[in-house]
Parts: structure tokens; C-alpha cells; sequence
């Protein structure tokens, strides 16, 4: 009786064994659950990739900023045919260099030929060949800068509009380059240039920044690159662009209305000691024409021209804000 009991045992064992683990097999219940487990992580499984993409495109936007970065302090010094360019002028280095060149012969011969001292026309005439050329330079590059910034919001906001409407981004350049006012027109046209003989549509936008050297055109130079490369919301960027683009040229008229009165002040300062020289030499030139015919005379003019450059010096530094 006690065998019987043990083989009925046993066979029940084996068998609820077999039950467990070879019924699910062979009735095909293994793979209903596989097939309702896959159904139930069809969302997680989605959600993955999304975030594997979003850091994906956060790194890359970092990389874009870090080798922008690198770009940035490894740039050297600018040359004279970058900086020609940014003054607007198409002259080569050669025919600037002649220019300087005769401006500084013209600045020697004509005071030697009426009668200055030859040290003296010397000076004249390396003032006039190493400095007047290139403050020409700067004041032309500064003009052209601030022609570009009054007319730079207004581009961007056609950009923006054409993409909402549908256009291509480069189709929008183009429109800029050919309906806005100069410069812009014409620097939107050279990004589309350097984009038709190849280069990606980001790195010309980044070469804005070389040859019209503002933070502005620095920051549309690296939304277009970055859109290019990890994507987005194109015409978002660029509207956030247009606002901060605005946001500074009202505060830099803020900054330049706050500091026009000591501009002014430090205006009449500069001008006064000139101003009362020419008014003693026309009321007595014998008591005031010893400073220049006397040699003491002539080091308290030096001492003075130098004092009174430090302190102009000085007060356009603190006048002058930087944002």
C-alpha cells in the first residue's frame, strides 16, 4: 500500500512539474505573455530614444559651443586686408600701402619746403603715413558697424517671417540680400557666395563675425551653426535672437544718453586750453608766442600737450561703457 502511495506521488510530482514548465511551451502561452509584455513596454521603450536623443543634441550643441570657443582664442591677430574689408573699402594691401606711403611724403615735404625744422617734418610725416591711414580705417570700420546694427534687427525679423511663412533659410538670405539696406545686404550676400561654392550654410554665417567683427553678428553666426548642426526650432531662435538684438541697441542708447553729459563736460575740458591759447594769441601774440619761440616755452608746451592727453585719456575711459 505504502508503494502504491509513493508511485502515485512521484507520477503527481512529475507531473505537476511538467505542467509548470512544458504546458506554457507547448500551448503557446509563453509567447501570448512575451507578445503582451512587448505591447506593455511599447511606451517606455519610445520614451528611451527620446531622451537618448535629447542628450544626444545637447551634446552636441556643447561640442558646437566648445569648438566655437577654441575657435575664438585661437584667433590671431586681424590683417590689414581683413581690416580694409571691414571698413567697407575694396582697396587691395598694395594701393593702401602706396596711399600711406604718399600721404606721409606729401605730410614731410610741404612744412620742410616752408621752413619747419627737418626733425620736425619727419614727425609730420610718420604721423601722417602710420596714423592718419589707419584712424581712417578705424572711423570708416566704426561707421559701417553702426550702420550694420541699425539695420541688423530688422533683417533678422524678415528672416524669422520668411521661415514661419515657409521659406528656406536660404531663400530668406537671399531676400535680405536683395531687398535690405547696405551692409547688410551686402554681407548677406557674401554668406550666400561662400555657401554656393560649398561650405555648410552655418560656417558662413559663422564667417559674418570676421568681416564685421560685433557681438551681434557673432551670436547670429552661432544660432545658424547650431541649428544646422543638432536642430531645432529655427524661426524661435531667431526671434529670441531679434529680441536680445534689440534689448542691446536699446541699451546702448541708454548708456550713450546717460554719459552724453560727461562726453560734454570732458569735451569743454579738453578744448578749453586751446580755445584760451588762440584767444591770448589774438588779443597779445607778442606775450603768448614765447612758448613756441623760446625753448622752455616749448618743453611747458610738450609737458602740457602730455598732461592734458592723459587726462583726456582717462576720462574717456570712464565715460566709455562696455556692455
Amino acid at each position: 500500500m505504502n508503494i502504491y502511495f509513493i508511485f502515485f506521488m512521484v507520477v503527481l510530482a512529475i507531473g505537476g512539474v511538467a505542467w509548470v514548465f512544458l504546458y506554457p511551451i507547448l500551448s503557446g502561452e509563453r509567447t501570448a505573455e512575451r507578445r503582451m509584455a512587448s505591447v506593455a513596454r511599447a511606451e517606455p521603450v519610445a520614451a528611451r530614444p527620446t531622451r537618448a536623443a535629447q542628450k544626444s543634441r545637447r551634446e552636441q550643441v556643447e561640442g558646437s559651443l566648445k569648438q566655437l570657443e577654441a575657435r575664438k582664442k585661437t584667433a590671431t591677430r586681424v590683417p590689414l586686408s581683413v581690416r580694409i574689408a571691414q571698413a567697407g573699402l575694396k582697396w587691395s594691401t598694395r594701393r593702401f600701402m602706396i596711399t600711406a606711403g604718399s600721404l606721409g611724403a606729401v605730410f614731410f615735404i610741404v612744412p620742410l619746403l616752408a621752413g619747419v625744422g627737418l626733425l620736425q617734418s619727419l614727425g609730420l610725416g610718420f604721423a601722417a603715413a602710420a596714423g592718419l591711414p589707419f584712424w581712417l580705417l578705424s572711423f570708416l570700420k566704426k561707421r559701417r558697424e553702426a550702420k550694420f546694427l541699425e539695420a541688423f534687427p530688422d533683417a533678422v525679423d524678415v528672416i524669422v517671417r520668411g521661415i514661419k511663412a515657409g521659406l528656406p533659410l536660404l531663400d530668406s538670405l537671399k531676400l535680405i540680400a536683395s531687398e535690405a539696406e547696405e551692409p547688410v545686404r551686402g554681407e548677406m550676400r557674401s554668406i550666400i557666395d561662400t555657401q554656393t561654392i560649398g561650405i555648410p550654410l552655418g560656417e558662413a554665417c559663422l564667417k559674418l563675425h570676421d568681416r564685421m567683427p560685433l557681438p551681434e553678428a557673432n551670436f547670429f553666426g552661432i544660432v545658424i551653426s547650431i541649428q544646422q548642426r543638432a536642430g531645432g526650432n529655427l524661426s524661435e531662435a531667431l526671434g529670441n535672437l531679434s529680441r536680445v538684438l534689440r534689448d542691446r541697441k536699446k541699451m546702448k542708447a541708454k548708456i550713450r544718453a546717460m554719459s552724453m553729459e560727461a562726453k560734454a563736460s570732458a569735451g569743454i575740458i579738453g578744448a578749453l586750453p586751446i580755445a584760451v591759447m588762440v584767444l591770448v594769441y589774438i588779443t597779445s601774440p607778442q606775450y603768448i608766442s614765447m612758448l613756441w619761440t623760446e625753448s622752455l616755452g616749448r618743453m611747458m608746451l610738450l609737458g602740457s600737450a602730455v598732461w592734458m592727453s592723459m587726462g583726456i585719456f582717462v576720462m574717456r575711459r570712464m565715460i566709455n561703457f562696455d556692455f
